[in-house]
């Protein structure tokens, strides 16, 4: 669903005008009318003052329900580390923080060789 779409769809479900959205938020009716028409993409900062202005969770912007969808955890495909590896990880991360720009770039490109062969 488009968002535009959707704030014309909560904002008249509210029985209200583009004129008291424009009071509540502050942003000119011209461009309210041009968001819900789906010429103007807001910022999230805007999407913020729409759900205050319309009085309901900012996820509604984006479902249309009474609850916000449940979550599916996202299955990683990155290997499991054991607790030496996740060691020496850590001592490589330190030694780059330690490190100057020429040196990182001989070390990176000596990994991207290894990891080419």
């Amino acid at each position: 669903m488009i968002v535009g779409e959707r704030l014309r769809e909560l904002r008249e479900s509210k029985k209200m005008s583009q004129g008291e959205i424009e009071e509540k938020t502050g942003l000119l009716r011209c461009y309210i009318s041009r968001v819900e028409n789906g010429h103007t993409v807001p910022a999230v900062e805007t999407l913020e003052k729409f759900a205050r202005a319309l009085e309901i969770p900012m996820y509604q912007l984006f479902f249309d329900g009474d609850k916000p969808p449940t979550l599916t955890p996202v299955k990683s495909n990155t290997p499991k580390l054991s607790r030496a590896a996740q060691n020496h990880l850590h001592k490589i991360a330190v030694a780059f923080e330690k490190m100057d720009r020429r040196n990182m770039a001989i070390v990176s490109a000596l990994a991207r060789k290894i990891a080419d062969q």
